[in-house]
């Protein structure tokens, strides 16, 4: 269904649309564990300016769906159970496989958006370029304290996220041309370890088509709360790195991505109270500069500071590690 199209949002003039605005699917994934944190985020899709048609479908992974939140408003919302790899991973490509849309979003159950974040992207997909992804700038909620995280840029290439995981462009932001995720860029991997940096991977794997596009501007409300599924799980971490390096080749052949990612390790050993092997990591990350900081912060962790103390006071500046 297509909504009455406000005077001041003129339809974008290029793409296979003429007079209108394409169609773009939600996908929320959930583990039913935060009712309220998603009734926020579908409250944040129902408010967006945007003209054209938006479907939601809310994917609950190894719980029941909850039939409440089905609605057949303008803003229609489904939901799904998953049906693929237990997980997030698998949760958000049940979503994307059941939702056939023009173009397809990501929304984490946790988060929320702006009301102008569909349509700034979609008129930056619709460009001539066409670009596979968008992606926007986020703020960062942490502990009552709100923080802009812009990235400066409105492009980011494969060398950029190589070397940075570029976490300003969170999967809460991330929009595809549903075409080119499925057919092209390929769905989110599933045999990553806990489904963490699968977003990392994703982007990497569309980056290496071409540039991806980046509104920035920050329309995505990212809660770093401390409940979050994956905020302190060091195992899961440590080897998800692992395989980001054995998947992505370019990571260990470049100094500085290299470092980057043995500086996150070393942190996540010292978290673990491993210090012969974190210290090992920090000799691995000291070497570039993107590793300096987190060896510094691991040193203290080793030392005997509170591995979540830390990582409290760099999201409170709304950063990770």
């Amino acid at each position: 269904m297509t909504s009455q199209r406000p005077a001041a949002s003129p339809a974008p003039e290029v793409g296979p649309w003429p007079g209108s605005w394409p169609s773009v699917g939600v996908v929320v994934p959930t583990g039913g564990t935060r009712p309220h944190l998603l009734r926020r985020a579908l409250d944040s899709v129902a408010a967006q300016d945007y003209p054209g048609e938006v479907r939601v479908v809310v994917v609950h992974d190894r719980v029941e769906p909850d039939t409440g939140l089905v609605s057949d408003g303008p803003r229609p919302v489904d939901v799904a159970v998953n049906t693929r790899t237990p997980g997030l991973a698998g949760t958000r490509n049940t979503g994307i496989l059941a939702i056939g849309t023009d173009y397809v979003a990501f929304l984490d159950d946790d988060d929320h958006w702006l009301p102008g974040k569909l349509t700034a992207q979609v008129r930056r997909a619709t460009a001539e370029d066409r670009p596979a992804m968008v992606t926007a700038s986020m703020r960062v909620d942490f502990d009552g304290v709100s923080t802009p995280r812009l990235l400066g840029t409105d492009a980011i290439d494969h060398t950029m996220l190589t070397r940075n995981i570029v976490a300003t462009a969170h999967s809460s932001g991330m929009l595809f041309d549903r075409a080119a995720l499925v057919e092209r860029i390929g769905l989110v991997s599933e045999d990553i370890p806990g489904s963490q940096n699968e977003d990392w991977d994703v982007k990497l794997r569309a980056a290496r088509l071409g540039p991806i596009a980046h509104v920035d501007e920050p329309l995505v409300v990212v809660d770093w709360n401390r409940t979050s599924h994956y905020a302190r799980s060091w195992d899961t971490k440590i080897a998800s790195w692992d395989w980001m390096l054995a998947h992505h080749p370019e990571i260990a052949r470049d100094r500085r991505a290299s470092a980057r990612v043995h500086g996150q390790l070393a942190f996540a050993e010292a978290a673990r109270g491993r210090r012969v092997a974190a210290l090992r990591h920090v000799a691995r990350a000291v070497v570039g500069f993107q590793g300096a900081w987190r060896s510094v912060v691991t040193l203290a962790v080793v030392a005997g500071a509170r591995p979540d103390a830390v990582i409290d006071a760099l999201h409170r500046r709304g950063r990770g590690l």
